[in-house]
């Protein structure tokens, strides 16, 4: 990926974001996809902001095994979700999504008990990825926890009803 860099004030700065700087990843464009035989049409954003500096608190947050995480990455992992590739703990900005997929522009949240009393610093994280086009898509620990298989149908729902080409 080639990396550039700009200037960037109005970018939140809750994670420790350089002021003035936040660098830009490219993402390569992917072909069509299909979940279920319905055909889905790829919506990558090409530019999404990157502070470098959250890469290694992004690696630590892998590395610490958060059970509904994991249980989730399993079952997506290596194109295991109708072959879409899925990144875990990406940075966007100043901030760190559970799980992006580059194809879709869609950050996939899962929502516990850790997001409690975080509302307002959420709301302002979720205001900075719509203003970037993605999609936000959240699942509860409950979700996966209970059902993974309702879970991950609601995923494929989500998906066809967003990025179906036949509406586009």
């Amino acid at each position: 990926m080639k990396q550039k860099t700009v200037l960037a004030s109005n970018s939140p700065l809750k994670e420790g974001c350089p002021q003035d700087r936040v660098s830009f990843f490219d993402t390569p464009n992917r072909s069509i996809l299909e979940i279920n035989g319905i055909t889905i049409k790829p919506f990558p954003i090409l530019k999404l902001p990157y502070n470098p500096k959250l890469k290694e608190r992004a690696k630590t947050l892998r590395q610490a095994r958060n059970l509904p995480e994991v249980l989730f990455w399993k079952q997506v992992t290596k194109g295991g979700f109708h072959k879409i590739d899925f990144d875990r703990q990406r940075v966007i900005g100043n901030y760190i999504v559970d799980f992006y997929i580059k194809q879709l522009g869609l950050v996939i949240e899962i929502d516990g008990t850790s997001h409690i009393g975080k509302e307002e610093y959420d709301n302002a994280r979720e205001i900075f990825l719509l203003s970037l086009n993605l999609k936000i898509y959240r699942i509860t620990v409950g979700d996966i926890l209970n059902n993974m298989t309702k879970t991950l149908t609601e995923l494929e729902g989500y998906i066809i009803k967003n990025y179906n080409t036949s509406k586009h």
